[in-house]
């Protein structure tokens, strides 16, 4: 695996051509109620793919792991703190994104977003890319892979990823009291359906469970399980296109 940004450009550039995958991590600068970090979907995603990544180890496909993108669509959270990106200037920034990489040599690149503001719009910047250039793209949200339920905001998932991941930034979270009406956002009324209310974010405080029910030890579980779909994801976008856009190297 090649770092892009401590890596000299020719090293870079021949692993593109070679077929390498680069992979970019798309974060977010939200609240995450009192005691996690701003940066926590940045942080997540960047342990998830850190961990696939290993996980595949030398025998698995070439990878260029790109910097993360710290900035994501968060305006539901300005309502506390938030740096935020519209949708048109987060499509755009991906958009330049992609079509660098293309221009650079790279032929395949895979997003994996941490926030989920930014999942609509990920998914369609790939969509839009690989109908202007000659690439092959992919795009997921770490917790949609594998098994498991929505993860929540602040909450139990959360807290547990980030305790086992940078321990040293959760602070003891103070004590919860589920909202009279749950949110909508988290809880839909019909599988499938999408519901937001004006002010539901506000009014649950940002954060959507629990955090007092995280763990370290549950939270190395769920790091585990989400980096080894990640992994299983990565070889089968490897697979599903190393023939047409890989070098020809399966």
């Amino acid at each position: 695996m090649l770092r892009l940004d401590r890596q000299p450009w020719r090293e870079v550039r021949a692993a593109g051509e070679r077929g390498a995958i680069a992979v970019l991590p798309v974060g977010s600068q939200e609240q995450h109620s009192a005691h996690l970090p701003m940066g926590t979907d940045t942080m997540l995603a960047e342990a998830v793919v850190d961990a696939a990544i290993a996980r595949l180890g030398d025998g698995g496909p070439e990878l260029v792991r790109l910097p993360a993108l710290p900035f994501g669509h968060s305006p539901h959270h300005l309502f506390a703190a938030a740096v935020s990106l519209s949708p048109a200037t987060l499509q755009a920034v991906l958009a330049d994104v992609l079509d660098s990489l293309a221009r650079s040599g790279f032929r395949r690149v895979l997003l994996v977003n941490g926030h989920g503001g930014n999942d609509e719009i990920v998914r369609l910047a790939v969509k839009r890319c690989a109908l202007e250039r000659d690439v092959a793209l992919g795009a997921c949200s770490y917790w949609a892979l594998g098994e498991g339920g929505p993860p929540g905001h602040a909450g139990a998932f959360e807290t547990s990823l980030m305790l086992a991941a940078h321990p040293d930034l959760v602070a003891t979270p103070a004590p919860w009291q589920a909202p009279d009406e749950p949110p909508l956002f988290h809880r839909p009324p019909a599988p499938g359906l999408v519901v937001e209310r004006h002010g539901e974010w506000a009014r649950v405080g940002g954060t959507t469970d629990d955090p007092g029910a995280a763990d370290a030890t549950t939270g190395a579980a769920l790091l585990d399980a989400r980096a080894e779909a990640l992994a299983g994801a990565i070889r089968a976008f490897h697979a599903a296109t190393a023939t047409s856009h890989g070098g020809g190297n399966p």
